[in-house]
């Protein structure tokens, strides 16, 4: 099944605006298919795999003739295969000063490469592909971020979101071909292949070492901590490996888009907040199913649905920023005294949106503690406080605090 992508269009204005444009994100988020999408459509360009047995070795044989032979406009898929590519690359396009020579897509973010994202500093726009919003998912563009920030009021949401649909929303996640497998084994079959080849291929190409048999354990441990301040001392002691080792293992996990940190959100106003990322992953069908979720765990234990749903909720906002107007950084805010928001958005001039998620029906006055102090520590700057939550009625929670359904996050308003 074909999902439009909401990012098409800012891909296809970068075309026009820049000599090398760069899809990155994890594998099988639909990076390909996208660009056949932009081939057919949009965008005439000779295509060229590096997943291509023939062309990997043709291009890390000979980089410099392998690029300088090709007819441009040119699409190359999984370039992080062949690193040495960027510096030909570089050179021909300083040479034909054209826009929209390459589009080049990669399952490594390559800005955590210095090397190579220097190379073409100033030549080259990115583009990150997620798992599939929600929005995509269902047809509809969602504009939550741009309403939250300007200050009109959210509609009530057209549907109740049941439980039942919550759970089978998060157990299956946003990958395309996990949402095309009904069955559960199916689906688990599927992520212990993907899991498996990602860690067992890209990982190792990336890291140019053969055993990385602590890095599936790494995993696992950090889908048991989502949610939670990133503690990376604490991990190598369960998992008994160097400080050095860990830091590395958790660093390639980052790369290929696995693993998501929130940094902490800080001001000059607040000395006493928490300067510690908190940890995520990329998508809550690969997080449930590293856990062993099924339909049955959030019915059975409650306590299980707020990690989860944190990260849902995290992922869909970053997702979602790629095509907002407003385009904010994204952070988590906690005190030393433990006052906490889950996710801050900070926009244009600095303008502050708190989001607190709760996996309940009801919302306590209690809930908004956070956002109060986030308003406080913000000031002027503070937009608006929102308190998410399964209920189905948008609640006022004094100025400039609302609890708003979940469903919010991902209907068009």
């Amino acid at each position: 099944m074909y999902y439009s992508r909401h990012i098409t269009n800012e891909v296809t204005n970068s075309l026009k605006e820049f000599p090398v444009v760069f899809i990155n994100g994890a594998r099988q988020t639909g990076k390909s298919t996208l660009v056949e999408h932009l081939l057919t459509n949009k965008y005439s360009s000779n295509y060229i795999s590096l997943d291509e047995l023939s062309n990997l070795a043709a291009a890390a044989r000979d980089p410099v003739n392998f690029i300088n032979n090709l007819s441009d406009p040119v699409t190359i898929d999984e370039i992080q295969r062949v690193p040495e590519l960027f510096l030909p690359i570089k050179k021909i396009v300083d040479t034909k000063n054209k826009k929209g020579m390459f589009v080049l897509t990669g399952s490594a973010n390559i800005l955590t490469i210095p090397k190579i994202s220097d190379s073409l500093a100033g030549r080259m726009i990115i583009h990150t592909l997620w798992p599939l919003s929600q929005g995509e998912i269902n047809g509809q563009k969602e504009n939550f971020i741009d309403l939250s920030f300007s200050g009109s009021p959210f509609s009530q949401p057209k549907n109740k979101l049941s439980f039942a649909e919550l759970n089978a929303m998060l157990l299956a996640g946003g990958y395309p071909r996990s949402l095309n497998i009904n069955d559960v084994k199916g689906r688990n079959n599927w992520f212990n292949s993907y899991v498996d080849a990602i860690l067992q291929r890209d990982v190792k190409e990336l890291a140019n070492i053969e055993k990385l048999t602590e890095l599936p354990y790494l995993l696992n441990i950090i889908a048991g901590r989502v949610a939670n301040l990133s503690n990376l001392s604490d991990l190598g002691r369960v998992l008994k490996i160097s400080h050095t080792t860990l830091k590395r293992y958790y660093m390639l996990l980052k790369m290929i888009f696995f693993v998501v940190e929130l940094s902490p959100w800080s001001t000059s106003r607040e000395k006493t907040l928490i300067k510690t990322p908190k940890v995520f992953l990329n998508d809550t069908g690969l997080l449930c199913h590293l856990l062993r979720y099924d339909d049955t765990t959030f019915v059975l234990d409650r306590s299980k649905l707020g990690p989860v749903l944190e990260n849902f909720v995290v992922m869909e906002l970053i997702k979602q920023k790629a095509w907002s107007d407003n385009q904010p950084d994204i952070y988590h805010f906690r005190t030393q005294a433990g006052r906490e928001v889950d996710v801050v958005l900070e926009g244009r001039n600095k303008r502050i949106v708190g989001i607190e998620v709760k996996a309940a029906s009801s919302v306590k006055y209690e809930d908004f503690s956070g956002l109060e102090k986030l308003a406080e520590v913000s000031a002027d700057n503070f937009a608006t406080g929102i308190v998410l939550y399964l209920g189905k009625q948008i609640i006022p929670f004094g100025k400039k605090l609302f609890a708003v359904p979940l469903s919010c996050l991902f209907e068009e308003n």
